[in-house]
This record gives C-alpha cells, structure tokens and sequence, in this order.
C-alpha cells in the first residue's frame, strides 16, 4: 500500500470525526456584516486555530483593524530546504442567514438530509461557503499527518474573518506579511465543480468596477400636480442614460470600453464547445430562457470571457405601498462592471462618467459614488501546478478535471497575484444548487468526502 493510499484510507475511516469536525465550526454564527456577531466570529477564529495546532501546525491569531485572520505553518524539518510551499486560504466568516422563515431547518444546526435524488446533503449557514470548503483541506491535512508524520509540502494556511463583508484589512495583513505569506502557489478553495460528478479548476475570474449614479434635478421633490411637464425628472433623465448603456445586440457603448479585450483562443473555444454547456436548464432554473449577453457571442463566452454592464438597483420617488403623486429630486442606479483580461477599471470608470455627463441636459447635475475595482485574472493553462492538480482531481473522480471560467470575481485571488507575486489555483467542491447566500444553503455529502480525498491526492502532486 503507498503512502498516499494509506492516507486516503485513513481519511474513509475517520469521515465521521472529520463531519463532527465540520459541524462544530458550522454551529458557530460567525456573521462579519453584523457587530453583534464579533464574539462569534472570534470564537470561530480560535476553533481553527485549536484544530490547526492540535494537527501540528504552529498557528496563531492575529489581530487585524477589523477581524481577525487565522495564520498556521506546517514547515517539518523532515522534507528538503527546496521543497514546494503552498499558501492555503479560505474565510470562516458568513453571510446572515436572512430571511430566517424561508430557512426549513435552523440555519446554525446543521442538518444531514438525504434528498430524493438519494444524496445525503448538510444545510447549514456556511456548509459551503466557505466552512464545508476549508474544512476538506484541514481534514486532508489531518490523515497526511497522522499517517505520514508530515505533509508532502510545507503549507502556510491564512482564514480569513472578513471575507463576507469585503475583506477590509485583507490588503494591509498582505502588505504587513508580504515575506511570510507570499509562497510557490496559493490554494483557494471558494469555487465550483463543473458538476456533481467532474471535479473542475477555475482558471479565469472576471474583475469588477462598481459605481454609483445620481442624477439631480429640482432642489426638492415636487407635486407631480402642480409640477409635472414643465419639472425635469430625474427618474426619466436616469431611465434614458441606463438604456443607452447598451444596444440592442447587447453591446456595450461606454467609449473605450473594450480597450484590451481579446477574443479567447481557438483551442479554448474548442474546449468549451466540448463541455455543451446546458444553457437552457442553466437560464431554466431562473425562470428565463434565452441569453441577453453580446449577440456575437456563446452563451458561455458570455459568462466567463466577456465583460458585462449591470444595474444592480435603483432608488428614486416613492417606493412604498400605494402611490405618492411624487416627482423626485434625486434619482440613484447602482452599476456593476464585471471585466476580462486586458481592461483597465480605472480608466472604464472615468470613460463611463464622462459618457454619462455628455448625456446630462440642463437643470440637472450629477454625483458618482465609488465602491472599488478590481482588475480580472486568468491562470496560465500550462502552468505546472494547475497540471498537477487537474490530474490528482481527474484520479480521485475518475474523469478529467473541467478547466473552466468563473463569471464571477474573486478578490483575493487578484491580491495574491499583485501583492504577493503568487498564481492561484481555485479548486472547489461546491455546485451551483448550493444557495451559498441564500436560505436553505447546503453542501453535498459527496462533495466534502471527495473535497478531501481530493486535497490529499493534490498535495502529493504538488511535491513533485
């Protein structure tokens, strides 16, 4: 038997210690949006912290301007000075779990139910994202010590407390910590399978730019009787500028919008031509059917290679029950941009205002409102440990591993790369069912038991 076979053994053996493991940091409500959840969010912090120290890796608390981040080492004297180092990150912070009444158990005592599909499924706040995620590589980590003695590669591990809420002292513990953080990769775990059977590596996130509109007209709202026709009204001046965002092919018309932006490369394309993506059951499931992106473009380069323009919300006049004869003075749209390699979000975010300023007609001024940008990454397809990883996945699941695009944004994979000089590679166990955010979150049992025999298989791939 090899050693790695010893270790998957011994992680089959002990999966129910492993879930006990998992439960006790999912009963913990550690909320960062909310301050009345700090004590939860620092009990959470000294559980991992315990759990990393009793599996031998040295492992402190450190203090941050907000919450505080979890730092553990595994450096045994046992493997070569020149041995691969790892940077592990994951959050133990969640989101809230309302609106408590459409949650069908309590939302902070996790629930194992099997469900007709005959998957055994744990719903809890946080059974995803991202404590059911970490957790598979602090149990993996767990059997290689126990086993081994040590792990195949010396690991640095960084949980973070304040994921959930925008990660406001991420930034500045990187830039304190630079030297001791900054390793031959980092392993993110907060992302997806390609489905519940092919395990997948995202390789490519989009970035993002967020920006708040206002447009401004009379000095106080106004009686739309005594006022309306000859008032201007923000609501229609702001309505025009949203829709001129794009055209009807769903183009995006913002001057110098595209600058930078590349088509992907014909062998890419060819891959995800192969993945048939289900793009009437993936629109299905939300009640729609038909894809709204760039016309010219696939239903799946549209989600993972190309930029998008959003408006995310809306706030003007009177919004509550009934109707108030009301014409406001102010009127706000909130944006988001979700950019592709190659786009520079500053330069969108100063092309985007002067577009909306050339639009704006007399008697109405405008006020912007910045909520920050990050740029998007894209790992390189044949970098080594990518290759390493996606064929230890490809043998735990018995299939090749998805190297796919993640339409979303991953912040602190951006951080890694510009502050610590790092590629990271973002494997998940998570599916898109999981209502990560929502009531009723959960992780499959499947995924946790995989998630680790996975990280087990990686970290012997990444040694050599």
């Amino acid at each position: 038997m090899s050693q790695l076979d010893t270790v998957l053994s011994r992680i089959d053996q002990n999966m129910e210690q492993s879930i006990e493991r998992w439960f006790d940091l999912l009963k913990i409500p550690s909320i960062s949006t909310d301050s009345a959840y700090k004590e939860d969010c620092l009990k959470a912090a000294d559980l991992l912290k315990n759990t990393l120290q009793d599996i031998g890796f040295e492992t402190t608390v450190r203090p941050t301007s907000g919450l505080p981040m979890v730092v553990g080492h595994h450096v045994p004297d046992t493997l070569p000075a020149d041995a691969p180092h790892v940077l592990f990150y994951g959050h133990y912070d969640v989101q809230p779990a309302d609106p408590l009444e459409k949650w069908n158990t309590p939302p902070f005592e996790p629930a194992r139910i099997t469900g007709e599909d005959g998957i055994e499924k744990v719903y809890a706040r946080g059974a995803a994202d991202d404590k059911g995620q970490l957790m598979t590589f602090v149990e993996a980590s767990r059997a290689w010590i126990e086993t081994a003695g040590h792990l195949p590669v010396k690991v640095t591990i960084l949980f973070e407390g304040e994921e959930e809420s925008g990660s406001p002292s991420l930034d500045a513990f990187l830039e304190e910590n630079t030297a001791e953080l900054s390793r031959d990769v980092a392993l993110i775990c907060d992302t997806n399978m390609w489905d519940k059977d092919t395990p997948a590596i995202t390789t490519r996130l989009r970035g993002i730019m967020h920006d708040e509109i206002t447009v401004i007209g009379p000095s106080r709202d106004l009686h739309s009787g005594l006022y309306g026709g000859v008032a201007r009204n923000p609501i229609r001046v702001l309505s025009r500028i949203v829709a001129s965002l794009h055209d009807d092919e769903g183009t995006i018309l913002v001057p110098g919008f595209y600058d930078g932006v590349a088509d992907v490369t014909s062998e890419t394309r060819a891959q995800w031509e192969e993945l048939n993506f289900p793009m009437v059951e993936f629109l299905g499931d939300v009640g729609l059917s038909l894809p709204a992106g760039e016309a010219a473009y696939p239903a799946l380069e549209q989600l993972w290679a190309r930029p998008t323009c959003d408006a995310n919300g809306i706030i003007a006049g009177y919004t509550d029950e009934g109707t108030k004869t009301v014409i406001p003075s102010r009127a706000t749209v909130k944006l988001s941009f979700r950019l592709v390699p190659g786009q520079d979000p500053l330069a969108i975010r100063e092309n985007l205002r002067e577009f909306v300023r050339a639009q704006l007609p007399d008697d109405c001024d405008v006020e912007f409102m910045n909520f920050g940008a990050g740029t998007a990454l894209e790992v390189p397809l044949d970098d080594p440990h990518l290759q390493k990883a996606a064929t230890a996945m490809g043998a735990e699941f018995g299939k090749d591993t998805v190297l796919m695009g993640n339409g979303a944004s991953i912040p602190i994979a951006t951080s890694f790369k510009e502050q610590l000089g790092m590629n990271s590679l973002l494997i998940g166990f998570g599916l898109n069912d999981d209502s990560i955010h929502s009531p009723n979150e959960k992780y499959n049992m499947p995924s946790f038991v995989h998630g680790t025999r996975s990280w087990a298989r990686i970290l012997e791939a990444l040694a050599v």
